[in-house]
């Protein structure tokens, strides 16, 4: 019997009756033959792992553009929190945790450079608009692998156009959602911490006290009631018990006010947006012509906009200010 099978039937005699099973998957957009060792979702978080897009997540923002310390979150090091959080709880949950994790890792793959500064100034000036979800599942659909794509399931592609806004189809898509919200809200009051923006006493008080004094205590508030309301609704639905759920959300609204929407000096969102717009209108002036393999095929394809917008996408942080500077700044002689 091959390893596959092996783990196959550990899924089917071990997870829950709601969770997916590797085996029943609906599939990948170009069929292939099965693997003798790794199940279809172990292949797909291989993929995502090994794939340009996800390395250059370390090189591309969280919230706070332009850092002075190295200490400040990036979007692997995010993403890296989500998957470990979101395996924990599709372990408790007795969920598919092979597929918890290469949503997890797979759902920021299209992000822009600048994090949520960039991916607002891109939707801003892009004819095509710009929304990281969407660019994920066309970053590995599609413009991984020069054009071929990364052929994941339809379970890990469900998941990640689903893991801001939507309802993935699997409870395991659910769980990397609630994740997703929990991991960055909690280490992004860190990073604010850091910048000076916050302090423990700005925090609301009634948070503190409901979901903990530190990151770890409020992290492990939050997981625990997504598991108590797990198995309270019979192992059918993900979200959080009634008071925890009220709570994190007055939290989630204190961080949009006062750290993600406030003085834009604080996380460089002027900085980006320059940069972003120079970059965006500087190549749709030039109809893309200085574009090159892939890029090249969708400007004559899909059109300039298009191809624009997915170079710049993917573009690192570093990467970004470089070519802006090899543009627009004039060189010392």
């Amino acid at each position: 019997m091959f390893i596959r099978e092996l783990t196959e039937w550990n899924e089917k005699y071990t997870l829950s009756k709601n969770a997916k099973m590797s085996f029943e998957t609906d599939g990948r957009e170009v069929a292939e033959e099965p693997d003798s060792v790794r199940t279809e979702f172990q292949r797909d978080r291989d993929r995502i792992i090994h794939s340009s897009s996800f390395r250059r997540l370390a090189h591309k923002t969280q919230v706070f553009a332009f850092p002075k310390t190295e200490h400040i979150r990036t979007r692997l090091t995010h993403t890296l929190e989500v998957a470990q959080i979101a395996r924990t709880v599709a372990r408790a949950m007795r969920l598919n945790e092979d597929l918890t994790e290469a949503i997890a890792l797979g759902h920021d793959l299209g992000h822009s450079p600048f994090g949520h500064n960039g991916e607002h100034a891109l939707n801003k000036i892009s004819s095509t608009g710009f929304i990281h979800a969407a660019q994920s599942v066309r970053t590995a659909q599609f413009l991984e692998k020069d054009g071929k794509g990364l052929n994941l399931t339809a379970e890990v592609m469900d998941g990640i156009i689903n893991h801001s806004v939507g309802m993935a189809k699997t409870l395991e898509g659910r769980v990397v959602k609630y994740c997703d919200k929990l991991a960055y809200i909690n280490h992004d009051i860190e990073d604010a911490k850091s910048f000076g923006i916050l302090t423990n006493s700005d925090l609301p008080k009634r948070a503190v006290v409901t979901l903990g004094y530190t990151k770890s205590e409020r992290i492990t508030t939050l997981v625990n009631s997504l598991i108590t309301y797990y198995y309270s609704r019979g192992e059918e639905d993900i979200g959080y018990t009634e008071e925890i759920d009220e709570v994190f959300s007055e939290l989630r609204d204190f961080m949009f006010k006062n750290v993600y929407m406030r003085d834009t000096s604080y996380n460089g969102a002027v900085k980006a947006e320059y940069v972003i717009f120079s970059l965006y209108g500087y190549y749709i002036n030039t109809r893309g012509a200085s574009l090159d393999g892939i890029y090249k095929r969708i400007c004559e394809t899909e059109g300039p906009e298009r191809a624009i917008t997915d170079y710049i996408a993917g573009m690192t942080d570093r990467y970004a200010v470089d070519k802006f500077n090899e543009l627009f700044v004039p060189n010392a002689h």
